[in-house]
């Protein structure tokens, strides 16, 4: 199995976003036809107003080779103050919770088997892996709606056919952020219903040919669509049991 998709740090952040709709000025190197389609792709799924009206979200990622479970965890994320927990268990077998702001590990919560954590550096090294889980369990589910953030350079990488179906292929960069900005995208938008249908990955330190996956079982939440299933060979990559939350409670993020 490669290893997990990776957001550049800086685009991560700007997920917080939870403004009022805004033009977005296409950014320095990016094509302008690669552009129109990554808005095409964010109207598809039920427009940048309403995405970033959107308060928060849970969903459960989850990945499989065949029937056997590899990892599986359960996100919540409050999109307007960016308060972001995650829960699973780990390779020891223990129970784990993590409860932190998105972009800060300099301070948050963290249990393991009902038992806070209090040292310090047990501490940091959680709260840094919360982040990591949480910059790349978006993107596996996110990343359509991401393909204008800061950072995010789109390149018009011809038409194709994939599985037979006809598509506008966009390959990403990032120009000077994240941590692995060496990574790079190529991502498949059916030009019928102009959502992704596949995308294809080499990662900072791999070397090519590219990794695919394809990008599948859209469901509709609160006006807004997401992938459930992403499908390579054996493997599967689920994105699923998605919540669109109008509000959290307050021990959703202070409480195991």
């Amino acid at each position: 199995m490669p290893r997990p998709a990776r957001l550049a740090a800086c685009a991560a952040l700007a997920l917080l976003a939870g403004c009022a709709p805004r033009a977005v000025p296409v950014p320095d190197g990016s094509d302008p036809r690669a552009v129109a389609v990554a808005e095409r792709v964010l109207e598809s799924l039920g427009g940048r107003a309403r995405w970033e009206a959107a308060p928060g979200l849970r969903w459960t990622f989850r990945s499989m080779v065949r029937d056997s479970v590899r990892s599986s965890r359960r996100h919540a994320w409050d999109k307007r103050t960016g308060w972001h927990r995650v829960e699973g268990v780990n390779r020891q077998g223990q129970r784990f919770v993590i409860v932190h702001v998105v972009g800060d590990t300099t301070g948050g919560m963290a249990w393991v088997d009902g038992q806070r954590i209090e040292a310090p550096d047990s501490l940091g090294k959680l709260l840094r892996r919360g982040e990591a889980l949480w910059v790349n369990d978006t993107y596996w589910m996110l990343m359509p709606y991401k393909l204008r953030d800061p950072g995010v350079t789109l390149a018009w990488a011809g038409d194709t056919i994939m599985a037979g179906v006809p598509c506008d292929r966009l390959a990403l960069s990032f120009r000077g952020v994240g941590l692995t900005p060496g990574d790079r995208y190529w991502v498949y938008v059916d030009r019928a219903d102009h959502r992704v249908a596949f995308w294809e990955m080499v990662l900072e330190g791999d070397a090519p040919p590219p990794v695919g996956y394809t990008w599948e079982g859209w469901e509709e939440h609160g006006g807004l669509w997401f992938p459930t299933a992403h499908r390579r060979d054996s493997l599967t990559v689920f994105t699923n049991q998605v919540e669109v939350v109008p509000a959290f409670a307050a021990a959703e993020f202070r409480e195991p």
